[in-house]
């Protein structure tokens, strides 16, 4: 039998769930930091994602608890896209990526974890980031501790804002 060791894991294992909206419950915990907030706007903020597809993965989430795109008011849509675009920039100026993946999984069918609460995911993509362990193992590597990401996207992300 193979093992894959993810103790970072454990802590979300072992926590006490709420029940509650995970993004609800980050922006009422009140340390962005151990939530990997990177920004907050007026309407919507960044955030890393915990378990990411790629290393740098963010997700742009509206304040409002909506299951649905169609659900929100234009000032909020427009602000979620200029967020993604904040963010590939963020990335760009970070990691330097040579390309993106940009969705959101509206609904259980489509693939959402989260379904009730709306969130578009905007993934760096680099030439030759699906390697072996990915084709044959089934596994993602993720090169980069969370925190270590979070303080250089936190920066780029303090640096557009301060402009």
């Amino acid at each position: 039998m193979e093992r894959l060791w993810t103790p970072w894991r454990m802590e979300y294992i072992l926590s006490e769930k709420s029940g509650q909206c995970i993004f609800c419950d980050m922006l009422e915990a009140g340390d962005d930091r151990s939530c990997y907030i990177l920004h907050r706007g007026q309407r919507a903020f960044v955030v890393l994602n915990r378990y990411p597809y790629n290393n740098g993965h963010l997700m742009v989430v509206p304040y409002e608890h909506v299951a649905s795109l169609e659900d929100l008011d234009e000032k909020t849509l427009s602000e979620l896209m200029q967020l993604v675009n904040k963010g590939m920039a963020a990335l760009r100026e970070t990691m330097n990526p040579h390309g993106f993946n940009i969705g959101a999984n509206l609904g259980k069918a489509a693939g959402a974890g989260v379904d009730d609460h709306v969130h578009i995911h905007v993934v760096p993509r680099w030439e030759g980031d699906t390697n072996f362990m990915t084709v044959l193992a089934r596994i993602r590597m993720v090169p980069e501790m969370l925190d270590q990401t979070c303080s250089r996207l936190g920066a780029a992300f303090k640096e557009s804002s301060d402009e």
